[in-house]
């Protein structure tokens, strides 16, 4: 079993509702789980683990969840050399068109410019949204995108196949 962790913020409960239907479907696909909500984690923590998972909705107009922008300096300055991190982002795609999944490119820019890699860049297929910080270079967003609000109907979906996706990209 490969172990994976996952850590997660969240203020209405919605993050953490997908964590659940991660972590069960990581579970099923083999993967060893530790979830770490980070209103009580630290960034330290996510140093135990070569490959973890980070599950965060984009708040406001673009901005970064409680708990994640109570640590983005320490989080900014980690060392995230050999480490696979993927991505999983919460966003509304109708109600904030112009910030859709922002929060995964502000976090997901410091893993690669710190040395580390990121798993399950995910297409832009099946989103309707303007613009958005999410977007990594080659076009996809920096990880899985979740729209509880819009698509609750596709979440499972996407993860069963996102997970398939990692999986793969992990070798597990």
């Amino acid at each position: 079993m490969m172990l994976i962790g996952v850590f997660f913020g969240t203020n209405t409960g919605n993050t953490e509702t997908v964590v659940e239907i991660l972590e069960k479907e990581l579970k099923g696909n083999g993967f060893e789980v530790d979830v770490h909500d980070m209103s009580s984690a630290s960034v330290d923590d996510m140093a135990k683990y070569d490959q973890f998972i980070i599950a965060v909705p984009t708040w406001n107009d673009g901005e970064l969840q409680d708990d994640f922008d109570a640590v983005f300096g320490e989080y900014e300055s980690f060392d995230f050399s050999g480490k696979k991190v993927g991505f999983v982002g919460l966003g509304d795609q109708d109600g904030y068109p112009d910030n859709f999944l922002d929060a995964i490119g502000i976090l997901g820019k410091p893993v690669l410019k710190n040395g580390g890699s990121i798993i399950g860049y995910w297409p832009t297929d099946g989103y309707e949204f303007t613009t958005s910080a999410g977007l990594a270079e080659n076009g996809k967003f920096f990880g899985l995108g979740i729209d509880q609000d819009n698509q609750e109907d596709q979440t499972e979906d996407r993860i069963k196949s996102w997970v398939a996706q990692i999986k793969g990209e992990l070798g597990a």
